[in-house]
């Protein structure tokens, strides 16, 4: 699994998201948000949940999941709120001004917003420093989205 995993996250570097929409951080199979955790999750449980095809909705051209039927009508009601910064790319590389994939289990929430990076060694980093990676972080993703 580590193997097809360190394969499809090389695979993502090298088109660098051309094959996806560059809102949304999407899986390489199926237009997943979040790798198919279920964004509220985070905010309700304070843990990753893995969400159900069950419970899906489609939003900015993603499918995201749920874990249950409340928690996907919370997301319907304010999407913004529960869905990932940076389009769910990973917080640390946003701050450098790249989209990387991310490891949905690194996760922090930090004034009420849901932030994903990479791996336990990023994330680390980032939480060292998030005022200023967040702050830089938001101006890269401000730039990206303009260039559009």
């Amino acid at each position: 699994m580590n193997k097809i995993r360190l394969f499809c996250f090389v695979i993502g570097c090298l088109v660098s998201g051309s094959l996806f929409s560059e809102d949304i951080n999407k899986s390489f199979f199926g237009n997943v948000a979040i790798e198919g955790y279920d964004p509220v999750a985070y905010f309700t449980e304070g843990r990753p949940v893995k969400g159900s095809s069950e419970f899906e909705f489609i939003w900015e051209d993603a499918k995201w999941r749920f874990s249950s039927d409340k928690n996907k009508k919370l997301f319907m009601e304010q999407p913004k709120k529960y869905a990932p910064q940076f389009g769910g790319y990973c917080a640390f590389a946003m701050n450098l001004g790249k989209k990387y994939k991310i490891s949905p289990e690194y996760f922090a929430i930090h004034n009420g917003k849901l932030y994903l990076n990479f791996n336990s060694d990023v994330q680390e980093k980032w939480l060292k420093d998030k005022e200023s990676m967040i702050e830089n972080a938001n101006k890269n993703w401000e730039k990206l989205e303009k260039n559009k």
